[in-house]
């Protein structure tokens, strides 16, 4: 583990047993660190915040940044907000996209991180959702939208089949949708519908079980 992570993992100690093994969980199975070195400084949101790790390595990382994290699970909201209560830099809002940032600091964000969100919505709210995203951003702004990708690996199998345990069986992770996985044809489609354009597309699921995908994508106006 790296020392970014460790220092972003010790700040969850005081959690009670369950939240922490959620946290650590997440960290040795996300690739967040390579997302989080492609984010730029400035001010930006992270969409789906949950515990808030990712959160706290942006924060953690540059200092001079300015967090925004918002998620509408009240309670993963409030362990995150317990957990990095001594950042300075960070923010936490309970609630979705639509009801906080896009009402708040429309055009105000320098740059915007969604992981492992998508999926948990409903298919028919996905252009939607990405066209707020795109209007939290400056112009140029930029998105780092990280998903699993729908391969029809066995890892693809795998990972809605974890996520059908977390989301229904165990109800750790808050859902609305069907856990629909894209291609990444797909995706980078949705992204250009939504305004943006795409710069790079990065698989990141090479030692992980999981197909990650990062799309790198920029705020762009007509």
């Amino acid at each position: 583990m790296s020392a970014l992570l460790e220092q972003a993992t010790a700040l969850y100690a005081s959690l009670p047993a369950a939240e922490r093994f959620h946290v650590h969980a997440r960290a040795s199975s996300a690739p967040l660190l390579a997302v989080a070195s492609r984010t730029p400084g400035g001010t930006v949101a992270d969409i789906g915040c949950g515990h808030g790790l990712m959160t706290a390595l942006l924060a953690l990382a540059d200092p001079r940044r300015t967090v925004r994290g918002v998620d509408p699970d009240p309670r993963k909201v409030a362990w995150a907000r317990q957990a990095l209560a001594g950042l300075p830099n960070v923010a936490l809002a309970e609630g979705t996209v639509e009801e906080t940032l896009a009402k708040e600091a429309p055009g105000a964000f320098d740059a915007a991180v969604v992981c492992d969100v998508l999926y948990l919505l409903p298919e028919e709210k996905w252009p939607g959702f990405l066209r707020t995203v795109h209007g939290l951003l400056k112009p140029g702004g930029r998105f780092l939208l990280k998903e699993v990708e729908g391969d029809g690996s066995w890892k693809h199998r795998k990972a809605l089949a974890q996520e059908w345990v977390m989301v229904s069986l165990l109800g750790r992770t808050k859902a609305s949708g069907g856990m629909v996985l894209k291609p990444r044809a797909e995706m980078t489609r949705l992204l250009e519908d939504a305004g943006f354009g795409v710069l790079e597309v990065v698989d990141l699921g090479r030692g992980y079980t999981t197909p990650h995908v990062l799309y790198v994508a920029e705020s762009r106006r007509s």
